[in-house]
């Protein structure tokens, strides 16, 4: 049993156990948790403002050898162990091999000017913000948590972190490696539950970086009205999959699967509607459901997130679709839900409205590219989206009409965390991973010099 603690300005401090995490695989106890006090989401931040003129002033290089050390501390098997015990997911050491690469990666950066005409000069400065809330979500908690922490890190900013009250053992080990390379004071990290995470966006900190529900991204858009923090917003997807009438049915059904049932579908960027092309409909749908039978999968992370995803299934059951695959819980040990085809979906139905987040396939024929195009834009959301096509003129049309941050090729997964994520709409704004999070994380100042006369 991990018993998580808080830490204040560089000071581990314990607290009452008021969360538990359950093993959604096996129902055993894996952490518990304290819920930080108001006074201690204030100190961390008083504390995280005191040390940030320090850490903003020591040499980038010095910092980043630091973020370095730090990365190379860390124990990815034994972290890897945690997540997945925490949140079920098989796969957990790709994600934390992830956040270790994310790390490395921000500990590089680089210096940039441009030189003028004669003996003048223009230097682009790039100055931390100062104190960052990192507000972290469970479902890939390393990856997530190590591309925020390193940008901000690396940047100079001082950073106060909330991990997930449903994966707090791996934000406290994570925070217990990644702090002992560090002053005292530029990392803190608080355990607890949504009031934790709304007091810390509500406090003075000049920046909010969130990955998490819509809900709470909107929560926080409110907020920082108020308080003129700059927001980080990553709020979920409904990345609608597009399969061309000229691809393989057998490799298309192959990409749906993984899209829709890695990690159970608990991925951001998860495949989460399905337009087929009606001319392959039938057998691609044959192959997904054979797809779907041999998918290995692990739990969902708890018995409210399980009632939740059956909720959507059973609403679009009422309202016309048919379960080719799945489509119920069983009696047994852990919370699982079986990979789950879904056919003649219609757009009123709420699996194709919102997130899931689940291991659902939701398939909808349609008539045209035309058509699945009309249906792919229809969603407020704007994280990311796939296309499977042959036709060139098919790719570049989506994308420069589909208003999404980030449009995949014949390739369901790619780009972050190597690469720069940008939603739009209700799925958040501001860079996300990427080179373009250390701007996001800093003001650039314009500096003009002239020689004296």
């Amino acid at each position: 049993m991990h018993e998580v603690e808080h830490l204040i300005g560089g000071q581990w401090v314990k607290g009452p156990a008021a969360i538990e995490v359950v093993n959604p695989a096996t129902g055993e106890p894996v952490s518990r948790a304290p819920i930080a006090s108001a006074e201690q989401v204030d100190r961390a931040v008083e504390k995280a403002r005191a040390s940030a003129a320090g850490w903003a002033n020591m040499p980038a290089a010095q910092r980043g050898a630091m973020l370095r050390e730090a990365a190379e501390a860390i124990h990815a098997k034994e972290l890897a162990e945690v997540v997945k015990a925490e949140m079920g997911n098989p796969e957990a050491l790709a994600g934390v091999q992830a956040g270790i690469d994310t790390l490395l990666q921000y500990a590089a950066i680089p210096h940039r000017s441009k030189s003028l005409p004669g003996d003048a000069i223009d230097l682009m400065v790039y100055e931390p913000r100062g104190v960052v809330a990192a507000i972290t979500p469970w479902n890939d908690p390393v990856a997530v948590s190590c591309g925020l922490l390193g940008a901000a890190l690396a940047t100079g900013n001082t950073v106060v972190y909330k991990p997930s009250e449903r994966t707090p053992a791996t934000g406290w080990l994570l925070t217990k490696t990644l702090s002992a390379h560090l002053p005292e004071g530029v990392l803190s990290m608080l355990a607890g539950d949504g009031t934790v995470g709304a007091r810390l966006a509500a406090s003075p900190v000049d920046v909010i970086a969130h990955v998490g529900s819509t809900a709470t991204g909107r929560a926080i858009r409110r907020t920082a009205v108020d308080t003129g923090a700059k927001i980080l917003l990553e709020n979920g997807g409904n990345d609608p999959l597009i399969v061309d009438e000229d691809v393989d049915p057998h490799w298309a059904a192959e990409q749906a699967a993984l899209g829709a049932f890695a990690n159970a579908g608990q991925l951001c960027v998860a495949v989460e509607r399905i337009y087929v092309h009606r001319a392959i409909a039938t057998a691609f749908v044959a192959e997904l459901v054979e797809a779907a039978r041999s998918f290995e999968i692990g739990p969902l992370v708890d018995e409210a997130h399980r009632r939740k995803v059956d909720g959507q299934v059973r609403d679009a059951i009422a309202h016309g679709a048919r379960v080719l695959y799945g489509g119920s819980t069983k009696d047994g040990q852990g919370t699982y839900y079986p990979p789950t085809v879904l056919v003649d979906c219609a757009e009123e139905m709420e699996i194709m409205r919102e997130e899931t987040f689940g291991p659902i396939a939701p398939v909808a024929s349609v008539p045209s590219f035309d058509e699945a195009m009309r249906r792919a834009k229809s969603s407020p959301y704007g994280l990311a989206a796939t296309v499977l096509t042959a036709s060139m003129e098919h790719a570049f049309r989506v994308a420069k009409e589909l208003p999404v941050g980030t449009l995949k090729v014949n390739s369901v997964f790619g780009s972050a965390p190597g690469g720069a994520a940008h939603p739009r709409g209700i799925s958040g704004q501001g860079f996300g991973y990427g080179p373009e999070l250390l701007d996001e994380m800093t003001f650039t100042k314009v500096l003009h010099v002239d020689p004296p006369c």
